[in-house]
């Protein structure tokens, strides 16, 4: 029998929003399946896009949920935007800070100074989410970028998954600026290189793999630095995301939760006109695939998503037969 997934890794590497936890609540039984990773061996590392609290809270917030995690377990992308910050800026710089404390608490932690008002000249903006920003501070950020400040944001997410669904995350922020100006931010985090780059020198990561709940950013990311990834189905993105994926955006593994590291990993077979995963059968025509089989617990859904996927993604057949009939997936 095939071992399990995360056999093939040196470390796993896992978004938090949608992934490890959503808002106060971690993902049912995600505690248990990591502190079983671990005692198998596996590296564990936390990755975050959300510039709006310190590593160290971070890993207090995933201790609250019966997580092991210590400060240098947690990476964010203030981390990685202070590492493009040494390479590009001056020490004579002065940044104004568009975020919450903890931004401000990593930027003057690394040594930079900060202003306070477009006043001050400052000669960098950094942006990070926050889900209190005040709208005179983006004005004084905009304004600032328009006198020749260097732009950069932790990370571009459009949206975060909450316990309460899908909310505003800092892309919809940064577009508030980007209005105003005509330059785009420099970028730290995924599906940007930084990120993910400052977290496999940290963790020491020789063959990691990702693990997210996004196309758009966790996969395309992974992919940008030629790694691994795990698509889960506890928070942003669903199965017609991955339908509708592009190559640069289709995930090497899907599990329906983080807990898939601890499984075989899911393979699909083709069979002249179809598609086998397990014991569920995609039959394909010229225009479309349809499911032969009729699954019925999740894991059969699962087995039968990826068998459709492959025909989507290889052939770009029309799946949506396959999709309406996977009612336990998103």
């Amino acid at each position: 029998m095939t071992g399990a997934l995360a056999q093939s890794y040196d470390s796993a590497l896992f978004d938090l929003d949608g992934v490890i936890y959503l808002g106060p609540q971690a993902v049912d039984g995600i505690p248990e399946a990591l502190e079983e990773l671990r005692s198998r061996g596996t590296r564990l590392g936390f990755v975050t896009n959300n510039a709006a609290r310190t590593p160290a809270t971070v890993a207090e917030h995933l201790t609250e949920l019966g997580i092991t995690a210590v400060e240098a377990d947690v990476v964010n992308s203030t981390m990685a935007t202070l590492r493009m910050l040494g390479d590009d800026l001056g020490a004579d710089a002065r940044v104004l800070a568009v975020g919450t404390d903890a931004l401000s608490q990593q930027l003057t932690g690394a040594g930079l100074t900060l202003v306070h008002s477009l006043d001050d000249k400052p000669t960098v903006v950094v942006q990070g989410y926050s889900p209190d920003i005040a709208w005179q501070r983006l004005e004084e950020a905009a304004l600032a970028v328009q006198r020749g400040a260097t732009w950069y944001a932790t990370n571009p997410d459009l949206t975060r998954p909450s316990d309460r669904g899908i909310v505003p995350g800092l892309g919809t922020q940064i577009a508030v600026i980007r209005a105003c100006v005509d330059v785009e931010p420099q970028i730290a985090g995924k599906p940007y290189r930084p990120l993910l780059d400052e977290t496999v020198l940290r963790m020491q990561a020789e063959r990691p793999i990702f693990v997210g709940d996004r196309t758009d950013t966790d996969v395309l990311g992974a992919n940008n630095v030629g790694m691994d990834s795990l698509f889960v189905f506890t928070g942003a993105h669903g199965k017609q995301d991955l339908a509708d994926a592009a190559p640069a955006y289709r995930p090497t593994y899907i599990g329906y939760d983080a807990a898939a590291l601890l499984e075989p990993p899911r393979v699909a077979e083709f069979h002249t006109d179809r598609y086998v995963c397990g014991y569920q059968e995609v039959d394909l025509t010229d225009s479309a695939a349809f499911l032969s089989t009729r699954p019925v617990t999740r894991d059969e859904q699962l087995d039968a998503l990826w068998a459709g996927l492959q025909a989507a993604w290889r052939f770009e057949l029309d799946i949506s037969a396959v999709l309406n009939s996977l009612d336990t997936l998103r």
